[in-house]
């Protein structure tokens, strides 16, 4: 059966029942397919989220490239494995988008200082966009999909200290010219991610609900790194398959050495 669009004032609501707060940062994760139809597709989806947060509060999406042989250029290159709604953010006016092949969009008063340059090879740390919505006690809204999508669960490897690493490589312009840079990234396959999930009900620290016709989670960029990190400092490996179960967890774990 084919589903009503869900109205724009309609998904407001639904987006501060959930606890979205209005003035703040919020990081947003989505998989479109499952949120909708709304009313205007992508935008609609889009002009919700921003009524949610006010024009006091700072709208962030993930804006990496699809393709790590070209240069990332922030004005062209497309983002389309973070998902429609993701490449529709950082085409609109008024949004700023960093200039890096892990690129986030931003659209509000913090967006400025959250899409700043960030080093190229930890792109997830303290000194990227994940990183400046944690330190602005941002949240991460997830919409139809979950922690193994969500960016910030890598900030807490990161603040671990974790020592795993996969090699990467992105292409980036210096002086004119394309430039290949290779280097260790804290990665692996992101499955056990979904392991996050019940620490953070467990705590109570996440919001669930509804927002269109599809699951959506809530919580403070904080308490997901305070939880994980915790869960790190334990076992490191925590989020790395068994061995022989995926070649990106493999590459991880060998990168540990004996």
């Amino acid at each position: 059966m084919r589903q009503t669009p869900v109205c724009i004032a309609a998904l407001t609501e639904q987006l501060r029942a959930l606890g979205v707060t209005p003035g703040g940062v919020v990081v947003v994760h989505c998989a479109f397919s499952r949120i909708g139809p709304v009313d205007k597709g992508p935008e609609g989806l889009v002009a919700a989220l921003r009524a949610a947060i006010g024009p006091e509060g700072t709208l962030v999406m993930p804006s990496m490239a699809d393709d790590d042989d070209r240069p990332f250029t922030k004005e062209e290159t497309p983002c389309r494995a973070m998902g429609v709604v993701a490449d529709t953010f950082w085409r609109l006016p008024g949004v700023l988008r960093a200039d890096s092949p892990h690129a986030f969009a931003a659209a509000g008063p913090e967006a400025a200082r959250i899409t700043a340059p960030q080093p190229v090879d930890v792109p997830h740390g303290l000194d990227s966009p994940v990183g400046r919505a944690y330190e602005l006690d941002g949240q991460v809204l997830l919409l139809g999909v979950g922690h193994d999508g969500n960016t910030t669960v890598h900030l807490a490897e990161s603040l671990a200290g974790v020592r795993y690493r996969c090699q990467q490589r992105a292409v980036v312009w210096r002086d004119g010219q394309p430039a290949a840079i290779e280097y260790g990234e804290i990665d692996h396959c992101c499955e056990r991610f979904a392991l996050v999930d019940d620490w953070l009900d467990a705590a109570g620290l996440q919001r669930r609900g509804t927002v269109g016709h599809g699951e959506a989670r809530l919580a403070r960029s904080r308490d997901i790194v305070v939880v994980v990190k915790a869960r790190l400092l334990q076992d490191e490996t925590i989020f790395l398959h068994p061995p022989g179960h995926d070649a990106e967890c493999d590459e991880a774990r060998a990168s540990l050495g004996p």
